[in-house]
């Protein structure tokens, strides 16, 4: 009989002591489901890290694409400017126009008249639709309107594109840039 309690006692302390989770409860440690609960938390946490460096990636890629557009974009206009020597007109060569009278390097123009009203009635219309105008007196007699003056070739290229759609445009617009 003796032997039947020992036996009943070290059945019974191998089923009370035999788990983890009791021994971690009496240290004070996390139980198996508290570790299960926080690895499922930082295993969340992990992936939402990923998704927003994943995200920040994309965008990073997004941008260098954008850039290398731009910058391939550039290069082509400028060597088709170069090429075509129509739509850009360079004032020293062709027009005229003393350079000292001028204070941006592009502009778009929209007309010449050998009348200095009608100039100024088209860089009225130019104005009236939101552009900055300025009638430039060439010395052959003629006024030219130029508009949106800038100093940057891509704007003026953005400019010209835009300026051909608004309706006091004639068909005939083009670049002067200021040598």
């Amino acid at each position: 009989m003796r032997k039947a309690i020992v036996i009943a006692a070290v059945a019974a302390s191998v089923c009370l002591l035999g788990g983890c989770d009791f021994i971690r409860t009496l240290a004070g440690r996390p139980t198996s489901h508290e570790l299960a609960a926080k690895r499922e938390m930082i295993e969340q946490q992990a992936a939402e890290v990923q998704r927003k460096k994943d995200s920040l990636e994309a965008v990073a890629a997004q941008e260098r694409e954008r850039i290398r557009k731009w910058v391939t974009d550039s290069l082509a206009l400028e060597d088709s400017l170069r090429r075509s020597g129509d739509d850009v007109v360079k004032t020293s060569e062709r027009m005229g126009v003393s350079n000292a009278s001028l204070t941006f390097r592009y502009y778009v123009m929209i007309g010449a008249f050998s009348s200095s009203a009608n100039a100024a009635r088209q860089a009225a219309r130019a104005e009236k639709a939101g552009y900055t105008s300025a009638v430039i007196p060439l010395k052959n007699g003629i006024s030219a309107v130029g508009v949106c003056p800038t100093n940057s070739l891509t704007e003026v290229c953005n400019a010209l594109k835009k300026v051909r759609q608004e309706p006091f445009c004639p068909a005939d617009a083009w670049i002067l840039k200021n040598e």
